[in-house]
């Protein structure tokens, strides 16, 4: 079986040398990038119900923009027949948008339920593929991780309204940590 990250008579686990040009031309910006990241990471890490209502804001915002866009659509399109339902969606779409970008302390608790929902039905998916596949490598470290993730799902709702206050800040710094490093790493490599 070939590798598809490399093409015909290139090493194997070497990535193709137009990647590493790219990453090399733009190794300063992968570098910023990085640095952006990691710093904002920390940051959220730090201060994780500041990082939490930021991103529940930024959520509400472009919830409003996306309601305003389907709203105007809606307009332009009332010869279509299901233009009630498109005005429908964007008025739903812009309360929520309200709901989120303006009241910075409400919607953490909804926000937060829906990540520790999502956590447990990608656990859930993430055992079934790995078990789906026991004939082949590696599958033990998908179920795995599977596993943990239907655990935090189920840690994130059990615990809240507690865990609303840090769980959504919390996970973005770690997110932002681990894509700064990666970055940074990518960037020394070339």
């Amino acid at each position: 079986m070939t590798d598809p990250m490399n093409a015909p008579g290139q090493q194997p686990g070497k990535p193709p040398e137009e990647l590493l040009e790219a990453i090399r031309a733009h190794k300063g910006w992968f570098t910023f990038l990085g640095v952006v990241l990691l710093i904002a990471g920390i940051i959220a890490i730090m201060f994780p119900l500041f990082a939490s209502i930021a991103a529940k804001v930024m959520v509400g915002w472009i919830m409003l923009i996306a309601g305003a866009i389907n709203l105007w659509a809606a307009f332009q399109t009332r010869t279509w027949g299901s233009t009630i339902w498109n005005a429908l969606i964007a008025i739903l779409s812009l309360a929520v948008g309200v709901y989120l970008a303006f009241f910075p302390l409400t919607g953490l608790i909804a926000l937060t339920l829906l990540l520790g929902l999502t956590f447990a039905a990608q656990g859930v998916f993430e055992i079934m593929i790995g078990l789906q596949n026991r004939d082949s490598k590696g599958w033990g470290f998908l179920a795995l991780s599977g596993a943990l993730s239907l655990v935090l799902g189920i840690m994130l709702m059990f615990g809240l309204p507690g865990t609303a206050a840090w769980a959504l800040g919390l996970m973005l710094g770690i997110h932002f940590v681990s894509s700064g490093i990666s970055l940074l790493m990518l960037a020394r490599s070339v």
